[in-house]
């Protein structure tokens, strides 16, 4: 049984602008920034970011499609190792530090542990049918 369940259209539908939504929103929500203006603003502006990537993938809801889907992935998962070392480089505690750490692991394991590897291009075109003769 494979874990790789998430698809690009699923990527691009269910998780990227809901994703920018909360990470804009609950940083206020849950009243960030005890340990600093940097645990709410990071944040913030991660998911300012995180509204213009999929605005730009070459995926379903892509609007202008110049970055390739993997290279969109890998960006994702920078952000993930961004929010692993952020507690520890700007010194966040308490709920400054797991809203970080939680989305860390989120974000890790979406896209990489759970996220399906996408269709060869010769697979979709149909031109990995051998032929006899």
């Amino acid at each position: 049984m494979s874990f790789r369940f998430i698809t690009k259209s699923m990527h691009a539908y269910l998780i990227d602008y809901p994703v920018a939504v909360v990470l804009i929103a609950a940083p206020f929500l849950l009243k960030l920034g005890q340990s600093g203006p940097i645990a709410l603003w990071l944040s913030v502006l991660v998911g300012v970011a995180a509204l213009l990537l999929p605005a730009l993938t070459d995926h379903p809801t892509g609007l202008v499609r110049i970055i390739p889907y993997w290279l969109h992935l890998w960006v994702d998962r920078a952000v993930g190792v961004l929010f692993v070392i952020a507690p520890f480089a700007f010194r966040f505690a308490g709920l400054d530090a797991w809203y970080y750490w939680v989305l860390a692991a989120a974000v890790l394991l979406t896209t990489s542990v759970f996220n399906a590897p996408e269709e060869p291009v010769a697979t979709r075109l149909g031109l990995d049918r051998r032929t006899a003769g």
